[in-house]
């Protein structure tokens, strides 16, 4: 988590700074390699930990990319995705309450990611129209929740392969967002039967319970009284 952090910061600061000092900028390449190697690592070793190295390499392909291809190294700031992983574990036992906290994590990964990948490749771009941080966060907010005013656009190949990505990412957290809103909401219906369903139950059994208690009553009187004598006077 803290080498990703840290790749986060040596690949965001020459974006933002694009005047900054030569060796200032040699220092965060330096750390992005550094972050690479870690990132290596920790691949090899999971890999040698697992039992079946063969379904794990198959299953974390996008991690293999990541170490083997230099071209997709803006993907490993997918490591990132472990400080969501820790959130989560503070997240409680609620499923809810972890898909809440994957939801939220992910759309401010994503968004920052991708306005600053978005603001590297377009700046210096000709017809561009993104050219500011905040014109790169206004065009990822807008393309994660699939509004897409049109005020700002990608104009380069590699802007618009960024785009397409957070287009289905877009896609895939409001899919999220939805079934956990009907999730929510089926919830709070069958808890409101289950409440009611409880109350009536306990309306019944307390009718019962008088039933029960009334004819006790009337067994108890029954076996003080004297049946009545052949000629139909009661014998007090």
């Amino acid at each position: 988590m803290v080498a990703a952090v840290a790749f986060l910061v040596a690949y965001a600061w020459p974006i933002l700074e694009p005047d900054l000092p030569a060796t200032v900028r040699s220092g965060c390449v330096a750390v992005a390699w550094a972050a690479w190697v870690i990132f290596a690592i920790d691949y090899v070793a999971r890999v040698a930990l697992v039992e079946d190295r063969r379904r794990y390499v198959i299953r974390h392909l996008h991690d293999l990319a990541v170490i083997a291809l230099p071209l997709l190294r803006p993907l490993r700031l997918l490591r990132l995705v472990t400080v969501i992983t820790a959130l989560n574990r503070r997240a409680g036992a609620s499923l809810r309450g972890r898909v809440a906290v994957y939801v939220v994590g992910a759309t401010a990964l994503l968004s920052g990611v991708a306005a600053l990948a978005m603001l590297d490749a377009e700046r210096n771009a000709p017809d561009a129209n993104i050219t500011t941080l905040g014109d790169a966060v206004w065009w990822a907010v807008t393309t994660i929740t699939t509004v897409g005013y049109g005020d700002r656009y990608p104009t380069t190949t590699g802007g618009r392969f960024i785009a397409v990505g957070l287009m289905v990412a877009g896609i895939a957290l409001l899919g999220i967002v939805t079934a956990t809103l009907a999730s929510w909401l089926v919830d709070r219906v069958r808890d409101e039967n289950a409440t009611e369903r409880a109350a009536t139950v306990a309306h019944v059994d307390a009718l019962m319970a008088e039933v029960r208690a009334l004819r006790q009553e009337i067994r108890d009187q029954g076996a003080w009284a004297t049946p009545l004598e052949p000629g139909g006077r009661l014998d007090h």
